[in-house]
């Protein structure tokens, strides 16, 4: 094997201000030398449909080889990644440092980012990516009524189908006009002493997400309610824009530089007050931990923030390395089938939320590790959808084998996913609403 190749991967940060991201020639040139890269590989030929989209073009060729591939069929093997990360972080040996330089989901990155500023990207894609004004609109009140009961219908659907490309059998997540932030800041909050470690400091600003606010804000108010029986001091940014996974996935990346223009400095306030952050979503967390110091490496500020992140299971399980977790469950879970989503995985943190579990008594865990298939918005297109389903189908039939109690994702979006794969009517339990059911709080 070629020198380095067994080296402990480096990821490079995205040049994509310079002189050459946006050329298409040498973009074209990029994916040419690294799709033949991956046609003599193969090990990825079950990860996401992008390389099976790859793989089949090459086969079916003139040449056999990817300079027989139509440039078209390139578009359709960016279009089918959803940035996952998981071929750069469990399968590809070619990654930096070896020689050949394989970054597979930045390559992809580029392409969606020449796609978007040539203007080829579709409506239907700028208005999923665009939660925060989707939110806002979709969350006033009387107006969140009306799009909950269309996306409820058989005839709403169909028109959403139509007109916008969201496909009618796609699990899509209901709107609450009382957010948790609104719910949060009227709420009477208790006087906790901050107990710092070595790795925490005992208090916490919730990065509230735009899911957890606007779609599902028990999440949010499940992971309040855990902090502060553990003694810990729960606080809000002044205000919070989306995180800019959404736009990464566009390839919109002069939308996450404005997103994250308001966004660090409401945070670098409560971090230099003396307060951890925490978010819910996995990818929200990813966004600040990994892909905004990846394309901002020499903002002091973004790295300030990536070093005071966490994921809720993580940060818990520090305090337990620490000797500071309540450990006082009131209920049993018995049997719980966990997926971990694939953006909670790259984060290289460990599987802190089946630890987490595994301490609750009379709980066992059946660990998934594999695509649920939602993949941010991918599974909701209507081009996509019948693809995502087949991704994820081992996942719900490993769920609908084992018969759990609950079946559960920190990905709140996958857990819809599986269960709209799954015969039955079980619906996903979020692991910060198994965590409250078992203290009994």
């Amino acid at each position: 094997m070629t020198e380095g190749s067994l080296q402990a991967p480096t990821r490079h940060p995205v040049e994509w201000k310079g002189p050459d991201f946006y050329d298409e020639p040498s973009l074209f040139k990029e994916l040419e030398r690294v799709f033949d890269i991956c046609h003599g590989c193969r090990r990825c030929f079950n990860l996401c449909n992008s390389f099976p989209t790859l793989f089949a073009a090459v086969d079916a060729s003139s040449t056999g080889e990817v300079d027989g591939v139509a440039k078209s069929v390139y578009w359709e093997v960016v279009d089918n990644c959803y940035l996952c990360d998981m071929c750069y972080m469990t399968k590809c040996p070619y990654v930096p440092p070896h020689p050949w330089n394989v970054d597979f989901p930045h390559l992809m990155l580029r392409a969606k980012a020449v796609k978007f500023e040539r203007g080829d990207t579709s409506l239907r894609d700028r208005v999923l990516s665009a939660t925060d004004l989707v939110g806002s609109i979709a969350g006033i009140p009387v107006m969140a009524e009306i799009v909950n009961a269309a996306n409820r219908s058989g005839s709403g659907r169909a028109l959403l189908e139509k007109t916008l490309g969201v496909h009618r059998d796609a699990p899509v997540p209901e709107y609450h006009s009382d957010t948790f932030r609104r719910r949060e800041r009227r709420r009477d909050k208790p006087v906790l002493e901050a107990i710092p470690t070595n790795e925490t400091r005992g208090k916490v600003a919730i990065f509230a997400t735009c899911y957890c606010n606007r779609n599902e804000p028990d999440i949010d108010a499940d992971l309040v309610a855990v902090l502060e029986h553990n003694g810990i001091e729960v606080t809000l940014t002044r205000k919070e824009k989306c995180c800019g996974m959404p736009k990464l996935e566009l390839g919109d990346l002069k939308a996450i530089e404005r997103l994250k223009g308001i966004n660090v400095p409401e945070m670098i306030a409560k971090i230099d007050a003396g307060y951890d952050f925490v978010a819910a979503i996995p990818s929200c967390v990813l966004m600040f931990k990994q892909e905004l110091p990846l394309l901002f490496p020499d903002d002091p500020l973004v790295l300030k923030v990536r070093d005071h992140i966490f994921d809720p299971f993580e940060y818990l399980m520090l305090r337990h390395k620490a000797g500071r977790l309540r450990t006082d469950f009131k209920h049993e879970l018995g049997k719980v089938s966990y997926h971990a989503p694939c953006h909670l995985r790259v984060q290289n943190i460990g599987l802190k939320t089946r630890d987490m579990l595994k301490l609750i008594p009379g709980t066992t865990i059946d660990l998934i590790e594999r695509c649920s298939g939602h993949n941010g918005t991918y599974a909701v297109k209507k081009e996509f959808h019948a693809v995502s389903m087949k991704i994820g189908r081992p996942v719900m039939q490993r769920v609908e084998k084992m018969a759990p109690a609950y079946f559960s994702s920190d990905c709140p979006m996958a857990g819809h996913q599986i269960e709209n794969g799954m015969a039955g009517t079980q619906a996903p339990t979020h692991p910060l609403a198994l965590l409250r059911l078992a203290y009994g709080i």
